[in-house]
């Protein structure tokens, strides 16, 4: 199990149906994302389950409050041993600078290394036309740069944007940034309900650092031959 694999399986499975595939797929990828699905049916103890297996577990609940409470999730969260967490970049630098203190802290406290927390900037399912529905003008191109200048400025660890917005969101935030993208289909996977998408090989051209792919993976009929054909459609990137 390579831990260059750029590739975040997102287990938006219920339960125990998550474990299983998780199983599955141990020496095919470092990576699993624990959403809110899985979280909230599983709690806590998922993710020990899943460190237990020999993966890194990105913990994307999406923290989005008054700075004193994400401090406190975010807390909660590094004491876990995630690998990396998620905020809402709209929640504002303060908020944000207080899940990195929080996190770093807590991590030192009980001997594990921070978390690196990204700051989701416009979800991949909303387009310009999602945005101005709740009052933002701007595009969701321009929206997001505004989001990831905010997230440097709280001294986030990198960002959660879609494959189209890399390329731009990697001369804003630098080479040691992380740039990890939902919104990524294969060549030969349905879109779903993803609005700005692309495709493994092209979101890793723009500058991403890890892809997140669900359904593409969880929904195969053979997700470890899903997985297989997802790397062989990368294996000519030089990453």
């Amino acid at each position: 199990m390579s831990p260059d694999n750029p590739i975040i399986v997102a287990l938006d499975l219920p339960g125990r149906e998550a474990l299983a595939l998780a199983g599955l797929l141990r020496g095919r990828v470092h990576w699993v994302k624990v959403g809110m699905t899985l979280f909230y049916a599983e709690g806590p103890e998922v993710v020990s389950e899943l460190k237990n297996l020999g993966f890194e577990v990105f913990l994307d609940l999406k923290l989005n409050d008054i700075p004193h409470q994400v401090a406190g999730a975010a807390a909660a969260i590094a004491r876990l041993g995630v690998g990396m967490l998620t905020v809402h970049a709209s929640g504002g630098v303060a908020m944000m600078r207080s899940a990195v203190d929080s996190a770093s802290r807590a991590a030192e406290e009980v001997g594990l290394p921070a978390p690196a927390v990204l700051a989701v900037t416009v979800l991949t399912s909303t387009d310009d036309k999602g945005l101005n529905q709740v009052g933002v003008e701007a595009t969701a191109a321009d929206q997001v740069i505004r989001l990831a200048r905010l997230a440097q400025e709280a001294g986030a660890d990198g960002v959660v944007c879609s494959p189209v917005e890399a390329a731009r969101i990697s001369s804003i935030v630098g080479s040691s940034a992380l740039i990890v993208t939902p919104g990524v289909r294969p060549t030969w996977a349905e879109t779903g309900d993803q609005a700005r998408i692309s495709t493994p090989l092209a979101a890793l051209e723009a500058g991403a650092t890890h892809l997140v792919i669900g359904r593409p993976i969880t929904a195969a009929v053979d997700p470890v031959a899903a997985v297989d054909q997802i790397l062989r459609e990368i294996e000519g990137n030089d990453r």
